[in-house]
């Protein structure tokens, strides 16, 4: 009977001691996840409205919520007298160590979060950066798959990707043609500018606005250089640019006006 008592009376103790400190701790766990839960569902809320890619605000709302996860749990564990001062050095030494060992793929982390925030390009995208070109077919959280002309996949490092000049050539629904061609010394530059400007402007494709134009850009070593300046579609762009390169040179054949070939006179002096 005394065993008893003496049990009762330490357990009394333990909830009288630690009884207030557990019921706090239960109360800010609680009330502190269902902070977490409206917090990461106004987070969500914001970044679809700021359009941001699915994969994304996904991935973010993620992190938000095991970050504040985090925090909640130690808030409740300090109130329990537990120290926490060594167990949050630790969780930062961890963390240094793996920001170290994973110096690469955090910065390709990084620059994935930007494109897929910012959208310099997106999925179907024709776009260039450096002496890679392609279609972009998917846009990881690491890495950017490219899809060349030739069917062949590139795959490159977003942190890459992020820190480079990348053009992109769909950005803009219209898009300019240059054509440089080159006629003799000997023909007129307006009857040439006038067929070419007749075969550009037949093509239903030229836009007229801006209205496609002809300048002489040089005198070459063996012709006059002119550039035909037109736009077009985007989407249009290569057809009309191989179309209209090719129906260039056949109205030029047809109104005689030569394409010369590279010369060079050679004069040849004799001593008597």
């Amino acid at each position: 009977m005394e065993n008893f008592e003496f049990n009762t009376e330490m357990l009394w103790d333990i909830v009288l001691t630690y009884g207030p400190n557990l019921v706090k701790a239960i109360l800010v766990l609680v009330a502190g996840l269902w902070a977490v839960s409206l917090i990461t569902g106004f987070f969500k809320k914001i970044l679809n409205k700021s359009n941001v890619d699915p994969s994304l605000a996904g991935f973010l709302k993620g992190i938000v919520s095991i970050l504040l996860k985090v925090l909640v749990y130690i808030t409740a564990l300090g109130m329990l007298g537990v120290e926490m001062t060594s167990f949050i050095a630790i969780l930062g030494a961890a963390g240094l160590a793996v920001g170290l060992a994973l110096q690469g793929s955090l910065a390709n982390f990084a620059g994935g979060v930007l494109i897929l925030f910012f959208k310099p390009f997106k999925v179907g995208d024709f776009i260039e950066r450096g002496s890679e070109s392609g279609t972009v077919e998917q846009i990881d959280i690491l890495h950017t798959k490219l899809k060349t002309p030739n069917n062949q996949v590139i795959v490159i490092p977003n942190g890459q990707l992020s820190n480079s000049a990348v053009t992109n050539y769909s950005a803009n629904e219209t898009r300019r043609a240059v054509f440089s061609v080159g006629i003799s010394y000997d023909d007129d530059i307006k009857k040439a500018r006038e067929v070419i400007l007749d075969v550009i402007n037949k093509d239903e494709r030229t836009l007229k606005d801006p209205e496609p134009i002809v300048v002489l850009t040089g005198l070459g070593d063996s012709s006059l250089n002119l550039s035909v300046r037109a736009w077009s579609l985007t989407s249009d762009h290569w057809s009309y640019f191989w179309d209209n390169l090719e129906a260039i040179k056949e109205a030029l054949d047809a109104n005689d006006i030569e394409m010369p070939y590279p010369q060079r006179d050679v004069h040849i002096i004799k001593e008597d």
